[in-house]
């Protein structure tokens, strides 16, 4: 069992930032890659940003890129994904998750990650 615990999340202006962080706990973290994912009001879930295990191999959905930077710390068990230039639209409930295996690839589906946290509330006010 891996446990994963999200913070960070709040309310922000438009242009402002955000860094959320997730610690977990249960498992060796350096075995897992690690996401972060999205869910807007009554839309689907979205894939944001990925890292493998060594935190070389990250990814991120085009609407984020330049803006998000993902991040890990394996000694501390933890990832981060700092939020820059938000927008209105990146208003949702924020969640991270841990697959099994060391590589990341933007080809894993939700369902895919073994373990997921309770989410973190971001609203960005226009």
């Amino acid at each position: 069992q891996v446990q994963l615990v999200e913070s960070g999340g709040g309310l922000v202006q438009a242009g402002g930032s955000l860094n959320l962080s997730c610690a977990a706990s249960g498992r060796t973290f350096s075995d897992y890659t690690m996401a972060w994912f999205r869910q807007a009001p009554g839309k689907e879930r979205e894939l944001v940003a990925g890292i493998g295990w060594s935190g070389g191999n990250v990814d991120y959905v085009t609407s984020v890129k330049g803006r998000f930077t993902i991040s890990r710390d394996n000694v501390k068990n933890a990832v981060n994904l700092q939020m820059n230039s938000l927008k209105s639209e990146d208003t949702a409930v924020y969640y991270c998750a841990a697959k099994l295996g060391k590589f990341y690839t933007k080809r894993y589906t939700a369902n895919e990650y073994n373990y997921w946290g309770q989410g973190t509330r971001v609203t960005v006010s226009s």
